[in-house]
Order: structure tokens, then C-alpha cells, then sequence
């Protein structure tokens, strides 16, 4: 997939202010620092489009990137931060659930986990709540090159596991720095497109 032209068009907190000429969208969750701002800059071949921070929890609105004039990535505030105010969280579940009950161009939803951990009470949480509204997941595990390779196979089961992932459903490996993976997310954005 070639990235020609990507715009943040739109920084949305109620659905009023969601694009409206209904091309296909890509949600990307994830808890706070999973990389998921790294994440969008390695598919789009940015190196700041999406600001990362040191600073988990900076995004408080759901950013709405055009990529190439034809589909959205819709990046909403990252979940578990402690340092967010428990009435901000519960905003912010409010704006994302908004979000997924009101939107059919939404055609997958981008799980952000973390590769070095066991998936977390929010992450399962998270799964299983895309899961209640039968939406389409696919889980991308972060930060995978910071795992030895003779960890992997461990890690891979630890998240199958834990998230009960189905036959037939698997998460994809990602990693900003080497690449990997990124191939594997333009082949899930391309069925859809």
C-alpha cells in the first residue's frame, strides 16, 4: 500500500463533529503508552504526524486522519492511564461507545496490546466489550522487537491465552522500528477498502 497524502481533518468529541461523507474508518484502541500514536506514523511513513508523547494520555479527543482521500484512521484516547481523572475516563468511554454504536463505516477496530506484557484487565475488558457489539478486531501486539526471540513463543501463547482468542483468530507482531507487521495491517485495511 502506498501512502500518498494523510490530514488530521477532524478532533471530534460528540458525533456532530464526525466526517460525514462515509468512508471507511479504522478505530485503533489501546491503553495509554502502548504506542499507538507510533503505531499510526509507522503505517503512514511520518515520523510526527501523530504526536507521541512521554506522557501517556495526551489524546482526549478522537483525531480523524484522511489517508490518501479514501479512508479514515480514527485514533481515540488511550485507556488506564492513572493520572486521568476517573470522571475524564468515564468521558472518554462515553465518546468511544458513542462512537461504536453510531458508525457504519466503521470496518475494524486496530486492538493496540502491548507485545512485553501480559494483555491487561482493560485490554481483555476491551476485547470483550468490541467483541459484545460483534464488531470486526484485529489485535496488533506492540513493541514486538523488544522481546528476545527465544521469549516469543512464551508471549504468543500468554496472549492467545488471556485474550481466549478463537481458532483462526491471531494477533499480528508489530514493531516501529524494524517494520514488522506493518505489511500484515495494509492486508486487513485493503479487505475492507
Amino acid at each position: 500500500m502506498q501512502i500518498d497524502t494523510v490530514e488530521l481533518t477532524s478532533c471530534a468529541v460528540r458525533t456532530s463533529q464526525y466526517p460525514e461523507e462515509g468512508k471507511p474508518e479504522f478505530l485503533l484502541v489501546g491503553r495509554s503508552n502502548v504506542g499507538k500514536s507510533s503505531f499510526i506514523n509507522t503505517l503512514i511513513n511520518r515520523k510526527n504526524f501523530a504526536h507521541t508523547s512521554s506522557k501517556p494520555g495526551k489524546t482526549q479527543t478522537l483525531n480523524f486522519y484522511l489517508v490518501n482521500k479514501k479512508f479514515y484512521f480514527v485514533d481515540v484516547p488511550g485507556y488506564g492511564y492513572a493520572a486521568v481523572s476517573h470522571e475524564r475516563q468515564k468521558k472518554f468511554g462515553v465518546m468511544i461507545e458513542e462512537y461504536l454504536k453510531s458508525r457504519e463505516s466503521l470496518k475494524c477496530v486496530f486492538l493496540l496490546i502491548d507485545y512485553r506484557h501480559k494483555p491487561t484487565e482493560d485490554d481483555i475488558l476491551m476485547y470483550d466489550f468490541l467483541k459484545y457489539y460483534n464488531l470486526k478486531i484485529k489485535v496488533i501486539a506492540t513493541k514486538y522487537d523488544k522481546v528476545g526471540k527465544n521469549s516469543r513463543d512464551k508471549q504468543n501463547k500468554i496472549i492467545r491465552d488471556t485474550l481466549k482468542l478463537s481458532e483462526g483468530e491471531d494477533f499480528i507482531p508489530f514493531s516501529t522500528v524494524s517494520k514488522r507487521g506493518r505489511d500484515e495491517v495494509y492486508s486487513v485495511i485493503e479487505r475492507f477498502l
